[in-house]
């Protein structure tokens, strides 16, 4: 047989030890692995060059703001940004585009807008809002549950005037009716009238500082809020699923819930792993204000540990990128009223390799877990997608585990040239990003993957993570 693509020199994961061998590409998929390729014909090398070489890694949390809100990132940008950050897939939410994606129509002009676009693989959320619930519109759920979305998102505080949040009673039976379908429903996990409560608490004190916006959205509100999708979860019997958690009290609860045997998993971000808000928020205002918002550095230390022991499951970045001059740092804008949101995809699996694996506080294994494997066995997309088998997708991102750099906020894909993790020296960084066998990313050139090569991935199946909790 005559093949496509050779990976050649490629140091792959075996658990936490690896090989150096040569992977084989049909079809835009894995045909083989040889230690010796004499005589093996290819028409492409891709060389690895003794790099680690990992299944490609994915990040399931993006808010590319595409159709609607282009003059933020759109998705040639943001999926560009992800591919020099090592993505070879990311899932993007329903709410940040015009028309918010709740139903077929909207899901089909979404993939219609963007599909053109796209540099890497893409998979969808699904939406259901306060709205849906009130309107009785239950259908729209399995709707796009048959349609291929991978997971259902709800937020518990306002998002954007076109999404609605769920009120207590609303989340509950969007929790019924999602549970119908078997799919994960994430939630935004902060209890809204206790943030709303000290936000007009602090205002009316006078707070203008950057720590005052962190301080409001107190941790006790995540930690409630939690609680609740917990309780609702178990009495519904759905899957529940805590998006973008930056508490350690948040972790600690999901570890808990597993052990009862819930169907509960969380993801969090490089940030809130990285970040406190005092130090944060101080130096960058309004350019570090996230919500959730940064927490603590007891909180950084207990969800590193919460992704060693398994109740931090995966990792996601939350990339929602605001236009600086009209949206972050506008005449007359203070801390409350610019918007919330920060990058992150061309720094998520850097900052893992970095401060993770070479730190000593990821094994392998682990590392691969929670940027590869996980997600795409949570959202039904393994293992087409998170996996190095035969007849998988050839997604693989070649990482220099040695390669120094500093992160530089100006020097992105992304069109927010802005991020609070600027300045963090780091050890480790992708060299090649390939997609279904092709280099949508060279480090030594760029970009070098073409508009609209990037195809949307319907869910394959449903699967669920195992419970593993180390004690």
């Amino acid at each position: 047989m005559k093949y496509d693509v050779i990976v050649k020199n490629a140091r792959i994961p075996q658990g936490d030890d690896t090989i150096v061998t040569n992977i084989l590409v049909k079809d835009e998929k894995i045909a083989g692995f040889l230690t010796d390729i004499e005589g093996v014909e290819f028409d492409k090398t891709i060389d690895a060059e003794g790099h680690l070489t990992i299944p490609g890694c994915f990040d399931s949390h993006t808010h590319f703001m595409d159709p609607g809100f282009t003059h933020r990132e759109n998705f040639l940008t943001g999926s560009s940004s992800a591919a020099a950050g090592g993505l070879t897939m990311i899932m993007d939410m329903p709410c940040c585009s015009k028309p918010s994606v709740r139903s077929i129509p909207e899901l089909e002009s979404k993939i219609n807008n963007i599909k053109e676009k796209a540099i890497i693989d893409f998979a969808l959320w699904g939406g259901v809002t306060g709205e849906d619930v009130r309107e009785g519109k239950k259908h729209i759920v399995q709707d796009q549950a048959d349609y291929g979305v991978c997971a259902f998102k709800a937020y518990m505080t306002p998002s954007v005037p076109t999404y609605e949040r769920v009120t207590d009673p609303e989340m509950l039976e969007a929790f019924r009716w999602v549970a119908e379908t078997g799919l994960p429903v994430g939630i935004h996990a902060e209890n809204y009238a206790m943030c709303d409560f000290y936000v007009k608490k602090f205002q009316a004190e006078g707070r203008m500082d950057g720590p005052a916006w962190a301080e409001a959205r107190l941790v006790e509100a995540e930690q409630a809020a939690i609680e609740l999708g917990i309780n609702f979860a178990e009495s519904a019997g759905a899957r529940l699923h805590i998006v973008h958690m930056s508490s350690g009290i948040g972790a600690k609860l999901v570890g808990a819930a597993k052990k009862r045997g819930l169907d509960v998993t969380s993801e969090t971000c490089p940030h809130y792993l990285m970040l406190n808000y005092q130090d944060a928020m101080t130096e960058h205002g309004a350019f570090a204000k996230i919500a959730p918002p940064l927490r603590t550095t007891k909180d950084n230390k207990e969800l590193w540990e919460g992704l060693q022991n398994g109740s931090v499951d995966f990792m996601g970045t939350d990339h929602a990128p605001y236009e600086i001059e009209t949206e972050k740092d506008a005449e007359g804008m203070n801390i409350w009223t610019a918007f919330p949101g920060i990058p992150g995809v061309e720094t998520l699996v850097p900052i893992m390799v970095s401060e993770g694996y070479n730190k000593g506080r990821l094994s392998l294994s682990k590392l691969v877990d929670v940027l590869s494997t996980n997600a795409a066995k949570q959202y039904g997309l393994y293992p087409k997608k998170g996996a190095m088998h035969i007849g998988s997708d050839a997604d693989f991102t070649i990482i220099d585990l040695e390669r120094e750099w500093t992160i530089d906020q100006k020097k992105t894909y992304s069109m927010a040239k802005y991020n609070p993790l600027h300045g963090i020296k780091l050890k480790g960084k992708p060299v090649k990003t390939v997609v279904r066998g092709t280099v949508v990313y060279d480090d030594a050139i760029g970009i070098v993957g073409k508009e609209g090569f990037g195809q949307f991935v319907k869910r394959q199946n449903i699967q669920k993570l195992d419970r593993v909790i180390k004690y």
